[in-house]
């Protein structure tokens, strides 16, 4: 190490040139040695988050794979159940005489009431009885609309395995019922010789319901990889990848998912394999929405559940392994900050102390440095954290301000609404009022002339009187309560009943036919009452309006619903919507009516509402009478959907 010694500068200052020397001197193997310490800190890091991630992932594999040998074990104990009951029902004398045909209808009877005896003790959703041809004799659903009486299933791949003397087993979607569930089937045998089938249909849906009280991403899919139960009933009838045409085919053959062609995708990318078993999926962000995922990388570790092509398994979220790992790189790379920094704080404390004076001021003066700049960015750290708390906390008081006033939008639409009828609905309660005034009158008369027939006749049209009235503010109270927009099943026959009671008098007054065409039978739909109402009292309103001035005014509405969707169609035969219209129909402040009559909020409103409710609303022309049409459509409630 250089001896220091202090020239005089040129322009008279000392210099230290020993410092400078040294410095200068140095430079290069220094940048060498931050250059080697920079590359072994990046592989440190790197190793230490791969190792981390590979016991993370080793961790979260073993419990993930003892939580799936429970969830095999309880499906497996669940199918044992019922795994019996084909060959006891085929031992029975009554079914092998009517398999061979030495039966009459009495006894076809017999038979029938005993397998209704049996699903009803076991549990089973149906027990059916079939000969060689694969022709149902017998069903424990026979009294039902959907009986497999005189059904034929020779098609299904269970019947096909047990008619050639195998054990049936199958999943898929019942043909008749649409309901899915699980198949067991056995030969019927008359001597050795098989003379038919005996089969038992299981609802393995209280499985779903047990797997989605447990907070995990459970899934079983079929040796096509599709998933027919899971922990989320909107996993169920997915497919993990697309489907080749020949595994479509073979599905439409067995008919084992109804319409085999309109599998979706799960959502799911196969990112890498972590061992011969184990994959690493990743999640779309537009399919992470609808199955409800929280994290964006899984990890998969199905298990066969034996006896079947079936596989098992828990979708397992990566992000704490990566969390763990991440953290464990982040311990590391600054555990080595720190040694090379007390490292290099030693050498040149080492060197500084061999220095001067001034060269040790110098590097106390940097460390000073050092410390206001660590001191500073500590400082700014922690006023971005405070500003992006109260961002955050700024936010949640505009959301809530926000949904605060959209139900006040909504409470006042209904009074606009209920405005906008005084009239007709005062008119309405103006004419029983008169009567009853005239009736109060004559009854005292007759009371005074001892007439008690007379004016107990006038009482009951009183009564009768009070109660359509009471019935008219009913109605109208009910429709001015504000309501929650929780969606229950709700019958829309019922509140377009009342939407259109509430209209009446008012369409009537103004020269319009109103018509409707409502089904028989009630259509349940996921949606709110009260506030389904306000949206058809809306609607009809507007048509009503856009019809006043027409020669003769129409207005239709039309209930109907398919397989999955209920409809709610209001048709008038007025002047129509343009293009420029329809694009910002449902825009605030909006409208075609002239300026003063509307505000432009009614149709907003309404689409926000029927959006609430999982469902849209939509305009275009109408078909059936020229003018514009209005569609609400809305999810069918599960249980109360009808079958065309």
């Amino acid at each position: 190490m250089k001896r220091l010694h202090q020239e005089k500068s040129p322009d008279g200052s000392a210099a230290f040139n020993g410092f400078s020397g040294s410095f200068g001197m140095h430079a290069e193997p220094r940048w060498r040695w931050l250059a080697a310490m920079a590359a072994l800190l990046a592989a440190a890091t790197l190793a230490a988050y791969l190792v981390a991630e590979r016991v993370a992932i080793a961790s979260l594999l073993a419990a993930t794979s003892r939580q799936q040998d429970l969830y095999v074990a309880n499906l497996e104990s669940e199918m044992r159940r019922y795994d019996y009951l084909p060959n006891v029902v085929g031992s029975d004398p009554r079914v092998q005489a009517l398999l061979t045909g030495s039966s009459d209808n009495a006894a076809r009877l017999a038979v029938d009431r005993q397998l209704e005896s049996v699903g009803a003790l076991t549990g089973a959703a149906a027990i059916y009885v079939m000969d060689l041809h694969g022709m149902t004799l017998s069903a424990s659903n026979w009294q039902m609309a959907d009986s497999f009486v005189n059904m034929q299933f020779a098609y299904r791949p269970y019947f096909q395995d047990a008619v050639n003397g195998h054990a049936g087993r199958f999943y898929g979607i019942g043909t008749v019922s649409r309901e899915p569930g699980y198949y067991f089937a056995d030969a019927v045998r008359d001597g050795g010789r098989i003379v038919g089938v005996t089969a038992v249909k299981v609802n393995l849906d209280k499985l779903d319901e047990k797997w989605g009280r447990s907070g995990e991403h459970v899934v079983v899919v079929d040796g096509n990889g599709i998933v027919f139960l899971s922990s989320d009933p909107r996993w169920r009838f997915k497919a993990l990848r697309s489907l080749s045409a020949e595994t479509i085919g073979k599905l439409a053959a067995t008919r084992q998912y109804w319409k085999p062609g309109s599998l979706e995708q799960l959502g799911l990318t196969d990112e890498r394999d972590i061992d011969a078993r184990t994959s690493l999926f990743s999640a779309m962000p537009r399919s992470s929405a609808s199955l409800q995922l929280t994290g964006d990388r899984y990890m998969i570790h199905p298990s066969n559940v034996p006896g079947t092509d079936w596989q098992l398994f828990i979708m397992a979220d990566m992000h704490p392994a990566v969390a763990t790992a991440r953290l464990s790189a982040a311990l590391t790379s600054l555990t080595l900050i720190l040694l090379a920094t007390v490292l290099l704080y030693m050498r040149q404390r080492a060197r500084f102390i061999a220095q001067s004076v001034s060269a040790r001021s110098a590097l106390q003066r940097a460390n000073d440095e050092l410390e206001q700049k660590v001191r500073m960015r500590t400082e700014a750290v922690t006023e971005a954290n405070q500003h992006l708390q109260s961002e955050i906390v700024e936010r949640r008081r505009a959301e809530d301000m926000l949904r605060s006033t959209l139900q006040d939008l909504v409470q006042t639409a209904k009074m606009a609404v209920l405005g906008k009828m005084s009239t007709s609905i005062t008119h309405e309660l103006n004419q029983p009022l008169a009567a009853l005034q005239t009736l109060s009158e004559n009854t005292s008369k007759l009371l005074d002339r001892s007439m008690f027939a007379e004016a107990k006749v006038n009482l009951d049209m009183i009564a009768r009187t009070v109660a359509r009235m009471g019935l008219i503010t009913g109605q109208l109270k009910k429709f001015a309560r504000r309501s929650d927009v929780e969606s229950v099943p709700v019958q829309l026959n019922a509140v377009l009943s009342d939407a259109l009671f509430l209209l009446n008098q008012s369409v009537r007054g103004r020269n319009i036919r109103l018509d409707t065409h409502v089904p028989d039978i009630g259509v349940w739909a996921m949606c709110n009452a009260n506030r389904l109402e306000q949206v058809l009292v809306n609607l009809i309103s507007n048509a009503a309006d856009a019809v006043e001035h027409a020669e003769q005014g129409i207005v239709e509405v039309v209930l109907r619903h398919d397989e999955g969707s209920a409809f709610v169609e209001v048709h008038d035969n007025g002047p129509g919507l343009g293009a420029a219209a329809t694009a910002h129909l449902f825009e605030p402040f909006f409208t075609t009516k002239e300026q003063g009559v509307g505000l432009g909020l009614g149709l907003a409103i309404s689409s926000d509402i029927v959006r609430h409710f999982g469902g849209s609303l939509s305009a275009d022309r109408s078909e059936r009478l020229g003018g514009a049409r209005f569609v609400v459509q809305l999810r069918l409630a599960r249980h109360h959907e009808t079958i065309a």
